[in-house]
C-alpha cells in the first residue's frame, strides 16, 4: 500500500499497489502492520456500509467525543465520493481546516481519518456505496456533528446538495455552540486530492 499524508496531520490517503497479470489485478487493501509501520491505529471494532441512491447526496459530517473517538478508513466501492475531513483538535496548526479526497470504485483509493476528525461526503454518482473500517463501537450518546454548510468551515462541495438526514442538516452552525472555539481567521480547504 502507498500511504501518502495530507495537509492534515494524521490523516492519509492509501492507495493500493497493483499487481496485475492476463487475469486482472490483485492487491491488499489493508494490513495492520503496515498501518502500525505509519503510526496509525489498525485497531478495526466494526465495519459499516452505506448506499446512495442519487447523486449530490450529503452524509456527516459526523464525529464521536473521546472516549469514543473513532479512527476510520473510509473506501468507495461503487460508483464516487467526495469525501471531506475536518480537524478538530483545538491544539493543531491546522484546526478547523479540511481536507476534500474523491474516493472511487475506479481509483481505488482510502483515508484514514484519525480520532477526533469529523468525516463525511457527497455522492458524486448514482448508486455510490460507501465502505468504512471504525476503530470504536457506535455511542449514540457520544456522537456529535458538524453541519455540511457551515460558512465558518468554508467547504465547497461540488454538486447542490441533494438528500440530508433530518439530523445531519439541524447540526449547530461554530457561531451558535460553546465546545469548538472559533479560530482567530476562517478555516479554509488545506488540500483536494482528485
Amino acid at each position: 500500500m502507498i500511504f501518502r499524508e495530507t495537509a492534515l496531520p494524521g490523516a492519509f490517503t492509501v492507495d493500493i499497489q497493483e499487481h496485475r497479470d492476463e487475469r486482472g489485478l490483485f492487491a491488499r487493501t489493508f494490513c495492520a502492520q503496515e498501518f502500525e509501520a505509519h503510526g496509525l491505529n489498525p485497531l478495526t471494532v466494526q465495519t459499516n456500509l452505506s448506499f446512495n441512491a442519487r447523486a449530490g447526496t450529503l452524509r456527516g459530517l459526523h464525529y464521536q467525543l473521546p472516549p469514543a473517538a473513532e479512527t476510520k478508513l473510509v473506501r468507495c466501492t461503487r460508483g464516487a465520493v467526495l469525501d471531506v475531513i475536518v480537524d478538530l483538535r483545538p491544539e493543531s496548526p491546522t484546526y478547523l481546516q479540511h481536507v476534500a479526497v474523491e474516493l472511487s470504485a475506479d481509483n481505488r483509493r482510502a483515508l484514514f481519518v484519525p480520532q477526533r476528525f469529523a468525516h463525511g461526503y457527497q455522492t458524486l454518482t448514482d448508486d455510490a456505496e460507501v465502505s468504512y473500517q471504525v476503530s470504536e463501537y457506535y455511542q449514540p450518546g457520544a456522537e456529535r456533528g458538524l453541519r455540511f454548510d457551515d460558512p465558518a468551515l468554508g467547504i465547497r462541495w461540488p454538486l447542490p446538495p441533494g438528500p440530508v438526514s433530518a439530523k445531519d442538516a439541524a447540526w449547530p452552525l461554530l457561531t451558535e455552540r460553546g465546545d469548538l472555539p472559533l479560530p482567530a481567521r476562517p478555516a479554509r480547504a488545506a488540500e483536494v486530492h482528485p
